[in-house]
């Protein structure tokens, strides 16, 4: 989240940035009201507060005095109980007012970076560069799921018995794929890349979930356990940075890079009639993502070699790609920067999202209290967070099938993942 103080006292910037991702302003005013009252509500406890001391003391030292003076002191206790039912009731006020304004500074998105390109939607996001190739096939390319189906790796039929819609039962070869992608990211990043591994639970609580942006904002997105303070992790982003949560770090720990491998669980609100063939909007998908914690001088630069770790996956799987930058209106809530990785997938002629990267600055490590004491200082600062899939596992399943698919039916293996195929498992 933002800084109480600096929201006030940059409210046309917060405004203009916020107007950037296409988001109505009306918070910015809400708050600004909110924060008024509060200011309003603070000088008149403190003012009651100050009267009721006074009036206490000179109570007291009547007191001590002469009938006449007793008979004073005996005039001032009623004033002094109604300005202290006034105080109950203004700390009332108060409290509720605090509650509101919390809220709101916890709905103000991040404010995007100086260098994202403005725009509405995720048509305005701009090509930062490509690799690679799109191949050529001597036949029509056929989507993923018309290639699983007919080899009997995916069924979606049987799934959506078990589950209901957007789940896939994955079998053979395309379950024994799955786990070797998996395998294959997380040795990548861990052996060359210089990222610990990680496994975190898969369920965590409210305090997780609001540290790292998901709620209040997006609680209808999230599968919620009833009757538990759990919620199924949408991604292992929330509790591979919750893992520092309330923590100060020293700077000589960082960068601290961890990569984890989860399922990750969605509701996929508001998406209704979007990609529903295949696997590429699943309540229930595979990740390996990558997560660093930084300082606030090197985020800029660990930003730029995360986006290149999550590449290389792609690259050592000879997928074509492109990344592009996203623009404000399609900006991440806690995002202040992104690039997208967008996989090629012949069978649909479309370049689909496989990796999302992003920089957080000190939006996840304010609301989470994740902190370090740089060297020799005695005040401790924001640490800033990034993360990046690297990669989704299904949607890097889904591009093998299409673009390493033969004029036969089946489907090749890229050569880095012939070692994974000969080991016993």
């Amino acid at each position: 989240m933002l800084e109480l103080r600096f929201i006030r006292e940059n409210l046309d910037l917060v405004r203009e940035k916020t107007a950037h991702r296409g988001i109505p302003t009306d918070m910015i005013e809400e708050f600004t009201s909110v924060d008024q009252k509060r200011l309003n509500l603070l000088s008149e406890v403190e003012n009651l507060k100050n009267k009721r001391n006074l009036a206490s003391k000179e109570i007291a030292m009547l007191k001590k005095g002469s009938d006449d003076d007793k008979k004073q002191a005996d005039e001032l206790i009623p004033e002094m109980r109604k300005a202290s039912e006034r105080i109950k009731e203004l700390d009332k006020s108060l409290g509720e007012i605090q509650h509101r304004l919390q809220d709101l500074v916890l709905s103000i998105p991040n404010l995007c970076n100086d260098d994202v390109p403005k725009g509405k939607d995720d048509e305005d996001n701009v090509e930062f560069k490509t690799w690679g190739e799109k191949p050529n096939f001597a036949f029509t390319p056929r989507p993923h799921w018309e290639i699983g189906e007919e080899l009997g790796i995916l069924d979606f039929e049987r799934a959506a018995k078990l589950s209901g819609a957007r789940f896939a039962l994955l079998k053979g070869f395309a379950s024994k794929l799955e786990r070797v992608l998996t395998n294959f990211m997380l040795d990548l990043h861990t052996q060359k890349h210089g990222y610990e591994e990680v496994l975190p639970p898969f369920l965590v609580n409210t305090a997780s979930m609001t540290a790292t942006g998901q709620l209040p904002k997006f609680a209808e997105d999230l599968f919620a356990i009833k009757d538990w303070d759990l919620y199924l992790i949408p991604t292992a982003e929330v509790p591979v940075t919750n893992i520092y949560r309330d923590e100060t770090l020293d700077e000589a720990e960082l960068p601290i890079k961890f990569t984890a491998y989860t399922p990750c669980f969605r509701s996929e609100a508001g998406s209704y009639g979007r990609d529903t063939k295949g696997l590429i909007r699943q309540h229930q998908f595979d990740k390996v993502e990558l997560v660093k914690f930084t300082t606030p001088e090197t985020s800029a630069q660990e930003l730029e070699e995360l986006l290149a770790d999550a590449e290389e996956v792609l690259q050592l799987l000879g997928l074509h790609y492109r990344v592009v930058t996203l623009c404000s209106g399609d900006l991440g809530f806690s995002s202040t920067k992104t690039y997208d990785i967008e996989v090629w997938l012949p069978g649909q002629n479309a370049y689909r999202e496989i990796s999302s990267c992003s920089n957080f600055l000190d939006f996840q490590a304010r609301r989470g209290g994740i902190r370090y004491r740089p060297a020799g200082e005695k005040k401790s600062k924001l640490v800033h967070t990034l993360n990046g899939s690297g990669l989704a596992v299904g949607r890097t399943l889904l591009a093998i099938l299409e673009n390493y698919q033969q004029k036969d039916g089946s489907v090749a293996i890229p050569d880095v993942l012939s070692p994974y195929f000969k080991k016993r498992f």
